[in-house]
């Protein structure tokens, strides 16, 4: 029952608990120490050498760091970081205890205070840094989003624990007692390491061991080096190191007027105790009511404005009231807010960088960074108040302008951590960065070469690549080309010449109808009549007659290209009784006719636009030659006659045919998006087509197939939302001239969401019923038979939901950056759970707030957690297969309509007439054919 409660209070997941109550059990135990020896050494140090001392005790402590940071590093490279956390628990646990007994001997030194309250700042920047770095160990970025918040409540619960303890021992007992309390709770905190590190960090992924087994190497490199090299870490750097400048010269003025008010060092320490307690109460309040709402709602980098605007605010009160109880609520919004939203907050921005140079750089900030700013606090109190004799209160004006500089480094920090969520992606995946282009541009001196020495297929590909160009320089290679020996450079070169002068290598190209090649002598024909100056006359009086059938074939599909525009030219030379003669004589049944031949006849017919000759036509369609068949299509897209709609889009099915048969159907102009989208709605098109059909829209690239795109993605059938959805990003791509509405693909998106989210339910539904069905030792044949259909029908379910994740991130990248999509995208197909969690934390921060509560908790329970039966309704009424299927009939296409059928036929319950019933008059033959199957079933009568 309470780990019920505390699971849905803290989003706690199954078998989060136990390791997270470890964690939250470590930190709580390490604040309470921080908060017992910290505010009991400052009464020490402010009642024995005073505040004025406080900024040479900050630069100690920032020499001092860098120079244990110098053994630290060399630490990381020989022992492992469990060896290293608990070397400095036990370090730390005995220089307390030392501490308690020199206190009890009445020890105490001013070398002594010194020594101890560097001592104490070390203990908490470097246990606290050790902490967190573990704890990014044993989470991921998801993972730690939602626990970080219940994690850290330990942490304050302990900075109240421990300031009340103070406060209470230290007014019984003395400050000894209470340094020696802290120094053994300390040692507590070992056995809770073990544990988390034998329950979580020996068990993460091959990913990440071999990440960490790599950091000796990483480590070569020196932490400044790192955060240098990357935007992300110098921000990050700055960031700490700003904010702890602040809260040291906070520190100096509370400390400062507390020690002026509090002469007395165990009633000093009785004060520190008790303040530090209530702000870490009003901390834990923060943390359990608001850490996770923020981060959320505001998104980690936003939320990371709230302790500098507050402090700010705290600032310009002071210079209006310069009295301790300002200075209080300033102390009070550092230490509440720091330790609770700020906290939270800022390790989660550390979470995109990578883990082998995040554990480095992250120790390297928490303690040298942090360090080096408290010592940069002491010089600016000695050199600039101290030295010019001012008030403490002036302290204040250099606050405000650091927390200016704060305000604009967190500005800067969103898209650094929005890239390095990018870029660990991307490494993750060991994949080329999508952001980028991979165009290759061809100069001159590269192209002449290929035409010079390039292979057939390099020559021809860089023929096409030129067909967008004019450039002078490469004409003579071009003419060059026409003495090529393989004829299909030949023909594609002639097309290059008509960017040319008119007449350019006339001569050359006439030659080549003496060749052996329809295709070539076709393009070398066509070329004199439209691009010299040679008469349509000359040609078709010379060569319609020739003995060549290779130049007499090429001259009547000129012939009819010609009389297209010309319908005299095709009476003057007899075109239709020319084409239906070769027709006969190819129809006969001993016609040795070339197959090249026939093609050419093919395009011939198509141009005569004569209808008695289609049916040549759509008998090829049915050619054993590939390239006849080709060739059919292409001429059938000639004609744009109606007969050949169905038969063309039948071709897009077939992968040989696709691209021809598509080019085909855009000859009919947009009139045919209105047949594309009426067969649509019908449910009539047949699977391997429905793919193809809105690149048949898109190819028009006009503001109404926009629209019938739109329609499109309106459909029941999740393979043609998705293939206009792909349709429309080309388009935003190629066509700038036409602008996408948003608001319609927003809407789009809300719905592609709630189908993704419905299908889910309805795998979560069916997948225990299929699995309660194998276990069952023994099974009738009909119950084996309902198996079986609910197996199909989840199989198609589960190649559906693949396809509307697709189609989701495809609307995404219309409405966002098309590389971040990519990268998220991919991200969350990775079989590497730390790549799917830094692609849906690199979405929490990308998408709108709407989208992310309607996306995020299906990604993380589907695809991260594979959890889709948590989204299943657990309060209202318990969810049936009835309903189910009466919603999948209701709103999927025919794949799914026949699989529930299927299902329903198995089930043979009367009570799915009534969702059948509508079916029977279905456009679609199957559908039909199989619901009367399914009704004429339930009207039979059947034996009990």
């Amino acid at each position: 029952m309470l780990n019920h409660f505390l699971e849905k209070a803290f989003n706690l997941r199954d078998g989060e608990l136990r390791i997270s109550f470890f964690m939250q059990c470590y930190i709580f135990l390490l604040i309470t120490a921080l908060l017992i020896v910290k505010p009991t050494v400052n009464a020490l140090f402010l009642s024995q050498l005073g505040a004025d001392e406080l900024p040479n005790g900050y630069l100690l402590v920032a020499i001092t760091a860098v120079i244990s940071s110098f053994f630290y590093n060399k630490a990381l490279n020989r022992f492992s970081l469990r060896t290293i956390i608990g070397f400095t628990l036990a370090f730390f646990s005995l220089s307390f205890v030392l501490l308690s007994i020199l206190l009890y001997n009445n020890l105490i030194y001013d070398w002594v205070l010194y020594v101890f309250y560097v001592n104490v700042s070390l203990f908490a920047v470097m246990t606290a840094s050790q902490f967190w770095t573990l704890a990014n160990l044993v989470y991921n970025s998801r993972e730690a989003k939602r626990l970080f918040g219940f994690i850290g409540a330990g942490a304050i619960a302990g900075g109240i624990l421990g300031g009340y303890l103070t406060s209470l021992i230290a007014g019984l007992y003395g400050n000894r007692i209470a340094i020696l309390v802290g120094g053994l709770l300390i040692v507590c905190c070992t056995p809770l390491l073990h544990q988390v590190w034998k329950m979580r960090v020996r068990k993460i992924n091959r990913y990440r061991v071999a990440q960490r087994k790599n950091q000796n190497r990483q480590r070569q490199t020196s932490s400044f080096r790192l955060i240098i090299k990357s935007n992300h870490l110098i921000l990050l750097a700055s960031i700490v190191a700003v904010s702890v400048l602040i809260a040291k010269l906070v520190d100096f003025q509370f400390s400062d007027f507390a020690n002026r008010a509090i002469p007395d060092s165990d009633e000093l320490a009785s004060f520190f105790g008790f303040w530090f307690s209530t702000f870490n109460v009003i901390a834990l309040l923060l943390q359990l009511l608001l850490t996770n709402r923020l981060i959320s709602y505001l998104g980690v980098t936003s939320t990371l404005l709230l302790l500098p605007v507050g402090i700010g605010i705290g600032c310009l009160l002071f210079l209006t009231f310069p009295e301790l109880w300002v200075l209080v609520l300033i102390k009070g919004m550092d230490g509440s807010f720091k330790q609770s939203i700020n906290k939270a907050a800022l390790e989660l921005t550390i979470l995109p960088i990578p883990t082998h140079i995040k554990n480095q750089a992250k120790s390297y900030i928490d303690v040298v960074i942090d360090s080096l700013a408290t010592g940069i606090a002491g010089f600016l109190l000695i050199f600039v108040i101290r030295k010019l004799n001012l008030s403490t209160s002036y302290v204040t004006v250099i606050v405000l302008f650091f927390l200016f500089i704060w305000l604009l480094l967190i500005y800067k920090l969103r898209d650094a951590y929005f890239n390095s969520f990018r870029k660990n992606i991307q490494s993750t995946l060991n994949a080329e960065q999508d952001g980028k282009s991979s165009r290759r541009g061809r100069t001159i001196a590269t192209a002449i070469r290929v035409m010079e020495s390039g292979k057939d297929q390099e020559i021809l590909d860089l023929l096409d690549h030129l067909s967008e160009y004019t450039l002078s320089p490469l004409k003579s290679s071009l003419i060059h080309l026409l003495k090529h020996p393989n004829n299909q450079i030949k023909a594609a070169t002639i097309k290059q010449l008509y960017k040319y002068d008119k007449g350019t290598a006339v001569q050359e190209v006439e030659g080549l109808l003496t060749v052996k090649d329809d295709e070539l002598v076709h393009a070398a024909m066509e070329y004199l009549l439209g691009h010299t100056r040679i008469k349509e006359e000359y040609v078709f009086k010379n060569y319609l007659d020739h003995s060549s059938d290779y130049i007499a074939n090429a001259a009547l599909l000129c012939l009819a290209q010609e009389a297209v525009d010309n319908p005299k030219m095709a009476l003057k030379y007899d075109l239709m009784q020319r084409v239906e003669a070769k027709i006969k004589e190819f129809s006969q049944p001993n016609s040795d006719s070339r197959s090249t031949e026939i093609a050419e006849l093919l395009t011939t017919i198509a141009y005569t636009r004569n209808k008695k000759f289609y049916s040549f036509i759509a008998v090829h369609f049915n050619h054993k030659e590939e390239h006849v068949v080709k060739h059919a299509i292409e001429a059938a897209g000639i004609t744009a006659a109606p007969q050949f709609i169905n038969p063309l889009l039948d071709f897009l099915g077939e992968k040989a045919f696709r691209k021809t048969a598509r080019k085909a159907l855009q000859n009919y102009g947009e009139e045919i998006t209105k047949t594309i989208l009426r067969l649509q709605r019908e449910e009539v098109l047949k699977d391997p087509i429905k793919k193809q059909v809105p690149k048949v829209v898109q190819s028009f690239k006009t503001v109404n197939t926009v629209s019938i795109l739109y329609q499109l993605l309106e459909g029941n059938d999740v393979v043609i939302r998705l293939a206009a959805a792909k349709s429309l990003a080309v388009i935003n791509a190629e066509a700038s001239s036409i602008r996408l509405q948003r608001k319609k693909i927003s809407k789009s998106l809300t719905k592609e969401i709630a189908y993704y989210k419905r299908t889910l339910k309805v795998i979560a539904f069916l997948t225990p019923m299929v699995a309660e069905s194998l276990q069952l030792a023994e099974t009738e044949d009909a119950e084996t038979e309902r198996r079986l259909a609910r197996e199909a029908l989840l199989e198609i379910l589960d190649d559906q939901l693949n396809s509307s994740l697709s189609c989701i991130f495809e609307l995404l990248s219309l409405q966002y950056e098309p590389g971040d999509i990519k990268v998220a995208y991919y991200g969350l197909k990775s079989n590497k759970p730390e790549a799917r969690a830094n692609a849906v934390e690199f979405l929490d921060n990308l998408l709108n707030s709407k989208l992310k509560s309607e996306m995020l908790p299906l990604l993380e329970y589907h695809v991260m957690d594979n959890d889709a039966y948590s989204l299943l309704d657990k309060t209202g009424p318990p969810p049936s297969e009835y309903n189910y299927l009466k919603m999948l009939l209701s709103n999927r296409g025919k794949r799914i309509k026949m699989a529930v059928l299927h299902l329903i036929y198995q089930l043979n319950d009367s009570r799915y007439r009534s969702l059948v019933t509508p079916l029977l008059k279905h456009k679609n033959k199957e559908v039909r054919r199989l619901a009367e199957r399914v009704i004429r079933q339930q009207q039979a009568v059947i034996p009990a």
